[in-house]
Parts: C-alpha cells; structure tokens; sequence
C-alpha cells in the first residue's frame, strides 16, 4: 500500500524502500500518514550516492508532490543524520525533487534517483 500511495500523490514510487511493513494508514480528511516496518532500514540511492535511514515508524501529511511534517527519514550528511522533514517536487522543474531538513537546510536531486529499484 506505501508504493501505492506515493503513485496517488505523483510521488516516485522508490522514496520509501521499506522491508517488513507491518502497518500502513492514511486519513483522506487530513492527508496524515503513517507506515511501520518490524525494524530500521537504511538504503543508498546509488546514483545520488547518498544513504537515507528509515526508522520503524514513518509519519507525516501527504499531498499532491509533496510530504511535509516528516518524521523517522534521516539522510547521512558526512558525519551527521539531519532528520528530513519535507519532500516536494517541483511544478515548475517536474524532474527535481528537494529534500528538507528541519535545520531548514535544502537538497534538491533528480527524480528519476528514487524510482522503484534504485
């Protein structure tokens, strides 16, 4: 149901490479969202070369491109974890994807990086 989803709300289907989901929800009032897997999963995305960690519990607000109030994604920045707290697609370059840190920090890849098996 993840993959499905992130293909409602034109997200790339390979965003959340998650093992072992137990629980998926989604409350269509509010776009709040929440995924649990049994156990921590940390995947590189080979053509950014940057390793993201995904915590037992997911959650945040879904919505057409985008997933704000993040919790439980951490990307590796050198030697830190800064958690992601927003992902967006951009309307006006459909094939950029930024990634928000709550340090209000901003990386943007392209997003064909996150489709399904990268």
């Amino acid at each position: 149901m993840s993959v499905s989803l992130l293909q409602e709300f034109e997200l790339p289907e390979g965003l959340l490479p998650l093992a072992n989901v137990v629980e998926v929800g989604y409350v269509k009032n509010t776009g709040y969202m929440w995924i649990v897997q049994q156990k921590k999963v940390e995947h590189e995305f080979k053509m950014i070369s940057k390793l993201v960690s995904y915590d037992t519990e997911i959650n945040g607000f879904v919505e057409k491109k985008k997933i704000k109030k993040l919790k439980g994604v951490k990307a590796k920045e050198l030697m830190l974890w800064p958690p992601v707290s927003e992902i967006t697609i951009d309307d006006k370059h459909p094939g950029k994807i930024h990634f928000k840190s709550l340090a209000g920090i901003t990386k943007t890849f392209p997003v064909e990086a996150f489709a399904a098996g990268q």
